[in-house]
This record gives C-alpha cells, sequence and structure tokens, in this order.
C-alpha cells in the first residue's frame, strides 16, 4: 500500500494521509446548493474526490466517499419564488438534474449523498449541544455561535478578526452578540415555505451546520479528509471546523483538501455572477472524455480556466489516446511500461498530481506509437483507469479512419461546441456517405469502422 500524501490547508503543508483505521478512509466534499443546474465549476470537486477515491481503491484502501447536496437554503426560496414552484418542489427537480448530469461524467455515484432536509433532527442536536457548552445562543427564534467562546477560530482559513465577514448580509445583525457570530438555526420567514418545529421555533438549518452534521452521522469524527472548492474554506469549512470541534472536543477531519476555481474569462464560474457553462451543455457540446482530461490538466489545487480551446485541445489529446488503443493489443505491456507506470502513480501519490501522471500517460502513448510491433495495452488501462478513461482503449484492433474522415469529425465537434446543429447534422450526413457512424456517448465522439 502506497503512501499518498496530500495539501492539508490547514497546516499548510503536504502530509500523509493517516487513516484512523488501517486501510479504511472516510472523505467528506461539499455538493451543490441545488437551486438550479449545476455548472462546470460544480463538477470540478466531484470530479476531483471521485478520482481521488479511484486512487485510493488502486492502492487497496477501502474509501467511503460521502458528498452532501443543500436542499433547503436562502438561495432556493428565492429561485423557487422567482419560478412560481414550492422550494421543496425545486430543490427535488434540481437534485434529479444533478444526479443526471454527474452520471453522464461515467465516475459512479459517491457511496452517501445525504440530504440537508433529512439531516434535520441531528443538526437540532448538535446545536442544543453547542447551546449547552456555551457556544451559542437563541434570540427570538434564530440560533448563533459565538465566535468569541471558540478561541481557535480562523486557524483554518489563516484570516484575522477583521477580516471574517460571514456573507449573511443584515439577516439578524442587530439580535448577534458579535458581527462574527453566525447562524445555526434560522427562525422563519414570511414565504418560506419548507420549515421545520425545534426548541427555539419554526425555522431552518443555517447552511454550515448541515455539513457537520451529515459528515459526523456518516463518518463519524476525525474522519481522513474533509475536501470542496477553495471558495469555502471561510467562512463554510471554517465554521465546520469551529462548531463540530467545539460540540465534540476534537477536529472534525484529520486532513482538509481544497480544489481551485473553475474561470471563465478569468473570473470564479458562477450562477449568482451569471458567468456559467452547464455542465450538461459542456457535456453535449465536448463528450465527457475531453471533459475529463480537461479537469486532470491543471493541478487540482490551481485555477483552471474554461474555454474552447483548452477543451479543443483536450479533444486531441483524447483522439491521440484512441488512435494509439488501435494500435495495441491486450496484454503484457513492453518492457519499458513498468518505469512510466511506477512515475505515474507517484505523481498521483504526491499531493495527486494529474498533471505530471498525464504526462507519462503521454510518454507512454509516444512510445508505443513508435514500437515497431503491436505492444500489449496492461500497464495503459490501468493508469488510465484510475482516471477514468480506460474506455479510451476499447477502439484496440479498430483500423484506423482517413484523415479525410477525422477532418470532418472534428468540425462536428467544433459545430456541436458552437451550439450550430444545423452543421453538425450536415458534416454527420457526409461522414456518413463515407460510410463510417458517429459514436456519441459518455465517451465523447469517435467513428465506427465501416462494416
Amino acid at each position: 500500500m502506497r503512501e499518498i500524501c496530500l495539501q492539508d490547508t490547514l497546516s499548510g503543508t503536504l502530509r500523509p494521509l493517516e487513516p484512523r483505521e488501517p486501510g479504511r478512509v472516510g472523505i467528506y466534499f461539499c455538493g451543490p446548493t441545488v437551486y438550479g443546474p449545476v455548472h462546470v465549476g460544480n463538477a470540478r470537486p466531484f470530479v476531483v474526490f471521485s478520482l481521488l477515491k479511484r486512487l485510493l481503491v488502486h492502492e487497496g484502501y477501502d474509501v467511503t466517499l460521502v458528498s452532501n447536496v443543500t436542499d433547503v437554503n436562502d438561495k432556493i426560496y428565492a429561485a423557487a419564488a422567482a419560478a412560481g414552484s414550492g422550494s421543496g418542489e425545486l430543490a427535488r427537480s434540481m437534485t434529479a438534474r444533478y444526479v443526471q448530469d454527474t452520471n453522464r461524467l461515467g465516475l459512479g455515484r459517491p457511496d452517501h449523498e445525504p440530504l440537508a432536509s433529512a439531516a434535520v433532527s441531528d443538526i437540532i442536536a448538535l446545536i442544543a449541544r453547542l447551546i449547552e457548552l456555551g457556544h451559542a445562543y437563541a434570540v427570538d427564534g434564530d440560533v448563533y455561535f459565538a465566535v468569541s467562546s471558540y478561541e481557535r477560530y480562523g486557524e483554518l482559513s489563516h484570516r484575522r478578526q477583521e477580516d471574517m465577514e460571514q456573507g449573511e448580509g443584515g439577516d439578524g445583525s442587530s439580535r448577534k452578540r458579535d458581527p462574527a457570530d453566525f447562524a445555526l438555526w434560522k427562525a422563519r420567514k414570511p414565504g418560506e415555505d419548507t420549515h421545520w418545529s425545534s426548541p427555539w421555533g419554526s425555522g431552518r438549518p443555517g447552511w454550515h451546520i448541515e455539513c457537520s452534521a451529515m459528515a459526523e452521522r456518516l463518518l463519524g469524527t476525525g474522519f481522513e479528509v474533509h475536501g470542496g472548492g477553495s471558495d469555502l474554506v471561510f467562512p463554510h469549512h471554517e465554521n465546520e471546523a469551529a462548531q463540530t470541534c467545539a460540540a465534540r472536543g476534537e477536529p472534525l477531519t484529520r486532513l482538509w483538501m481544497h480544489n481551485g476555481m473553475v474561470r471563465l474569462k478569468s473570473e470564479k464560474m458562477s450562477k449568482s455572477v451569471g458567468n456559467t457553462f452547464l455542465l450538461g451543455e459542456a457535456l453535449d457540446a465536448y463528450g465527457r472524455d475531453a471533459l475529463l482530461l480537461f479537469f486532470c490538466s491543471g493541478h487540482y489545487r490551481q485555477p483552471i480556466e474554461f474555454d474552447h480551446e483548452s477543451l479543443v485541445a483536450s479533444g486531441r489529446s483524447v483522439e491521440r489516446i484512441r488512435e494509439a488503443a488501435r494500435r495495441l493489443r491486450p496484454g503484457r505491456s513492453p518492457e519499458w511500461s513498468p518505469q512510466l507506470r511506477e512515475g505515474f502513480f507517484g505523481a498521483l501519490a504526491e499531493d495527486f498530481n494529474t498533471v505530471r501522471a498525464l504526462a507519462g500517460v503521454f510518454e507512454w502513448v509516444r512510445l508505443a506509437n513508435r514500437s515497431p510491433d503491436p505492444v500489449g495495452d496492461g500497464d495503459l488501462r490501468e493508469m488510465l483507469g484510475v482516471l477514468g478513461l480506460d474506455n479510451l482503449l476499447d477502439a484496440a484492433g479498430e483500423p484506423l479512419p482517413p484523415e479525410a474522415a477525422l477532418k470532418l469529425l472534428a468540425e462536428r465537434d467544433r459545430a456541436r461546441a458552437q451550439r450550430d446543429w444545423e452543421l453538425a447534422d450536415r458534416l454527420r450526413q457526409e461522414l456518413e456517405a463515407l460510410g463510417w457512424q458517429i459514436r456519441d456517448g459518455a465517451g465523447g465522439s469517435s467513428l465506427v469502422a465501416p462494416r
């Protein structure tokens, strides 16, 4: 079992993964707030932590992956009111859409996907414990966490007290003892159609307490990895860390792991800003394989730019692997392969460096293409499997399409990316006239050999 090291946001250092129980790893990452369809930025943590699980399973770990769905929230109330529907109805619809879109990534589902609305009893119990210990207080139906009661507050985000704006606006500010305090429970307001009874009155949970309760219910405290986007470090994860440790006397997790943002035109992709590219649209335009390769082409901790040129380049890389696969045969890999395989897994073991790992994949492809004889695909299939891309080798043994057909396929992919469906359909007909069928699926577009 290889040692896996990951960058820990709390300590700011690369730390070895140290399971509570030998060989067992729990991972929790924050999922979407379902007030609209998910965008490509929402997909990055889903991809990063799904692939991290694949790596750990490959290395012999027993992994439990958990990702929540926030289905009760101010944004859901607002979106439902604008749409003229109930908030519960909207949340259920958008949750189903989220599952449908992320299923198309072909990475499987997390082991547990708890809903915030189904965790209210656990949330209420956790809030009551914080009040009992003097870390929270109730006022006019709201409950707030008393930041001053927890001396370690700010250690995760490394922020100064004056920089700790909770982002709650004016909501409840007059009732807080300190502006830095944050809501654990919110009293029901007019028009809020989803609510629960509690010792403090009718209302619903605050955002941060939901994840603490759901993570603890499924993984306990002190589990191995808590993940999410870097935009969640403060206030969301800072507040999670504080309220759990204050209530339980021990940390929520052993290691905090954060992925960088997906940016569109150099700005963070955000539904509230309106600069989004929906996940379903991206899958339609570029295909599943190109999108996965795009995510892997940047280090998970760094921002990554989503643009047409980058996705087209990822699509070309996908085709490089597919073309090489046609020259491969199942079975034992060549003598130069084990060293590249070791480098691939070594790169992933050192802070999940998919950039270095992919470099090893393409060096493998280059050497295979130079080989005078067909080579076995065993090691390459193993490497690509961890990245969710082993389906690219399914073309092994198929004849290579001619250059003219590949050019038409590339033109059709560009037309689809630009939503020019009329041109895309015309190019499909031209390919069929040449005797080639297009295979559009989770793996993107490829040509099926003529029969």
